[in-house]
């Protein structure tokens, strides 16, 4: 997947950026190892091959150099990050054997059905590495079900929450009238509106299909007062504009938003909308709730893990848009419950997703690895 200082932003880059941060915390350094590649979206089996023969190559170059090093300036372990069957990881496994260290990977999932498929190769290498791992940290819990079976002792697999640093949000929340009354003033918008939240890139495919459900959702409920207010941007553009074409003016659209500037974004708004068909969880859905917004979102993957069903948003079927209108709707007729929602949503970020946290489970779980074996409980 893309590199934690890959130029474009997406949630996959994001969550790589804290989990850095995150080993930091825990009293660790950390290396870029390599800044290869090997996904292959597109399911090419010579892609894949070369891609496992250039992977193999450079394991073989890691290898030598952190054997020649001096034994204090050798890796302890390999922490590789989002492995599966359309990006496997050709090198940490080698390396690790070779050195003799854990191998660590940290949201791993596996598809069975890939077995005999376009990604067959990379389905088996993810498998093998999987199956290798010392340690996998779960961050989506319905990956549980595939990957476990893979592994010899089923204590290998450490849940740990996807995770933000809430501090920027909780303190954008606490400023909100002043983020609110920006946003209104700069365009044109009735502060005493509802305004619907919605950050996503724009791309064919799943992203596409959220927002026309999400589309769908809101020409339901046109007799109430909201505005959608929309960040993100891509290729699909277009597409998305035609599938919101319908709601007319009750659209805003801000483009691409720097990531400093979301918090006071969300801060300003009341509830964040999405479908999230197909999500592992959303960042931006963790980043929301921490600026205090209550959620509407599809259950899709692990968003049912990091929304609250009932207590910081309403989960409902990815697809459904009639459902999806009618949690809407509890939102925008009673203000009382989005203000109960919102303060419940920051509560549950910071004692539950923040860095701090993760931090805490991530040191621990890395610390029983590479204590010396003869204290090690």
């Amino acid at each position: 997947m893309k590199p934690a200082g890959h130029p474009l932003p997406s949630g996959d880059r994001l969550m790589a950026r804290l989990l850095v941060s995150t080993l930091g915390l825990a009293g660790h350094s950390v290396e870029h190892a390599s800044q290869f590649r090997s996904y292959d979206g597109a399911g090419d089996p010579p892609r894949q091959r070369r891609l496992a023969a250039i992977g193999g190559r450079m394991a073989e170059r890691l290898v030598r150099r952190y054997q020649a090093a001096p034994r204090h300036r050798r890796p302890e372990l390999w922490f590789t990050y989002h492995l599966y069957h359309k990006a496997p990881d050709y090198l940490g496994p080698r390396v690790s054997r070779a050195l003799g260290i854990p191998y660590v990977i940290a949201e791993a999932s596996h598809a069975p059905k890939q077995r005999r498929g376009p990604w067959a190769g990379g389905h088996e290498a993810a498998a093998s590495a999987i199956a290798s791992a010392e340690l996998v940290l779960g961050l989506n819990r319905a990956d549980s079900e595939c990957v476990l079976p893979l592994m010899s002792d089923p204590q290998r697999l450490v849940p740990l929450k996807p995770f933000i640093d809430t501090k920027t949000g909780v303190e954008a929340a606490g400023q909100r009238h002043r983020h609110r009354d920006a946003l209104t003033r700069a365009y044109g918008l009735d502060p005493e509106t509802p305004l619907l939240a919605t950050a996503a890139m724009m791309r064919p495919g799943d992203k596409l299909s959220s927002y026309r459900v999400l589309g769908e959702a809101l020409t339901r409920l046109t007799s109430r007062p909201w505005q959608l207010i929309v960040v993100g941007d891509g290729p699909a553009r277009t597409d998305v504009e035609a599938a919101l074409a319908p709601l007319g003016g009750r659209v805003t659209w801000l483009g691409t938003l720097k990531p400093d500037a979301l918090a006071g974004f969300f801060a300003a708004c009341d509830v964040y909308v999405w479908p999230a068909i197909n999500e592992a969880w959303g960042m931006a859905l963790l980043e929301a709730q921490a600026a205090g917004l209550p959620v509407v979102a599809g259950r899709a993957g692990g968003v049912a893990d990091v929304v609250t069903d009932g207590q910081s948003g309403y989960v409902v079927p990815s697809r459904d848009a009639p459902a999806f209108a009618e949690a809407l709707e509890r939102f925008l007729d009673d203000p009382a419950a989005r203000s109960a929602f919102s303060a419940r949503a920051r509560e549950i970020m910071m004692r539950d997703y923040d860095i701090g946290t993760a931090a805490q489970v991530l040191g621990e779980a890395l610390e029983r690895l590479i204590l010396p074996s003869e204290v090690k409980p």
